[in-house]
């Protein structure tokens, strides 16, 4: 199965072409999110093992770098599905009952928030501002940002998501 990254096939994870990577970044200021994001753009995760190998090019603990990739939720430890869909779960969406919204995708999906659904199609992730509050609720779908969503809007969405390829 091809692992489709901001509209693109991935590769698959390549330990060589990820020393590359932190490599060619970790000379940077603050070299850790960069490095991380730049591997994440490339595989669409961040594999296992970078953890180690970020952490010795940066002369820190894999505690460190597992705590950076644990605690930002751009970051994936896992593939993702070839779809993403984000769905905003921030003060303002919830005001406009976001809540609901994720309930109907998790149980359409068959999956909570952070997972992928057993075909590989779709993952389900949270996110904490989509910078999109006056649309709210908002989500975000491989990149596309979508405003103003409701329940019929997510059910065409997902009748998308389940009928694509």
């Amino acid at each position: 199965m091809d692992l489709q990254v901001n509209n693109r096939v991935a590769p698959p994870w390549d330990d060589a072409e990820a020393l590359e990577i932190v490599a060619r970044h970790r000379q940077m200021p603050g070299a850790t999110l960069p490095i991380l994001h730049a591997l994440q753009e490339r595989f669409g995760y961040i594999g296992r093992a970078a953890i180690p190998m970020v952490a010795e090019a940066l002369n820190l603990s894999q505690a460190e770098i597992h705590g950076v990739v644990a605690f930002y939720d751009d970051f994936r430890e896992q593939p993702p599905g070839r779809h993403t869909l984000r769905m905003c779960r921030a003060e303002a969406c919830q005001s406009m009952g976001c809540n609901t919204l994720v309930e109907q995708a998790e149980k359409r999906l068959g999956v909570g928030l952070g997972a992928t659904t057993a075909d590989g199609k779709v993952t389900l992730e949270a996110a904490y501002c989509l910078g999109n509050c006056a649309c709210a609720p908002a989500a975000m779908l491989d990149g596309e940002l979508i405003g103003r969503l409701d329940s019929a809007r997510l059910d065409r969405l997902l009748d998308r998501l389940e009928s694509a390829s």
